[in-house]
């Protein structure tokens, strides 16, 4: 258990760093080169907390989202308990720990940013403790910052139904430690799940299994 509450501390405190530094001195939609490359971006844009910046149902929806999250990590956070008790593959641990991470990192946006911050504009930046904070607990916004456009006003081929001639970048999500950390967590369980996931049986008894099947 260690192990994975130093993940989850070194996860949440790299990704709250970054997002309270990103609000406070950049201003919304402003964005910097890293090492002058195009692609390569830090560029602070903030969302309800759907991929993409995707919004349903207003503030109802917001809201839903919200308690879903907290229902899902509650989930997940009794899921590391449990594989840890029951001593899971090391592999195991480290992936649930940093989907947990993650989840709850995108949380404490969600639910305390609206009344930490002010609003940022396109000319200022965000103040933290403000005294006329932009929203109510539960409503706060998810701090994005990293964005690599690895292609810009690329042009879909002509002969494509739909889409053809039209203009597109690839990658155009931006995203932040915590998404980053829960991307890693799923890549963990989908390239190492047999590892993560080992079967309960016995050699002999799959084999007998494999034979009755037969």
């Amino acid at each position: 258990m260690k192990k994975a509450l130093i993940i989850i501390f070194v996860v949440l405190l790299i990704d709250q760093i970054s997002k309270v530094y990103i609000k406070t001195h950049f201003f919304l939609g402003e964005h910097i080169n890293i090492m002058g490359l195009e692609w390569f971006q830090i560029r602070f844009v903030q969302n309800n907390g759907m991929a993409w910046g995707t919004e349903f149902g207003g503030r109802t929806g917001k809201l839903l989202l919200t308690l879903f999250r907290l229902i899902a990590v509650t989930g997940i956070g009794y899921w590391l308990y449990k594989s840890v008790k029951e001593k899971g593959h090391t592999i195991l641990i480290i992936a649930i720990a940093l989907i947990f991470a993650g989840a709850l990192g995108n949380i404490i946006d969600s639910l305390f940013y609206g009344l930490l911050f002010d609003d940022p504009y396109h000319n200022k930046v965000a103040t933290l403790f403000a005294k006329d904070n932009y929203d109510t607990f539960f409503y706060g916004k998810v701090v994005d910052m990293f964005y690599f456009p690895f292609i810009e006003n690329g042009t879909f081929p002509s002969w494509i139904p739909v889409i053809g001639g039209k203009t597109f970048t690839f990658f155009n999500a931006i995203f932040n430690v915590a998404d980053s950390a829960i991307t890693v967590g799923v890549t963990l369980l989908i390239f190492f799940n047999k590892k993560a996931f080992p079967k309960d049986v016995s050699p002999s008894e799959e084999e007998n299994i494999e034979g009755a099947i037969l």
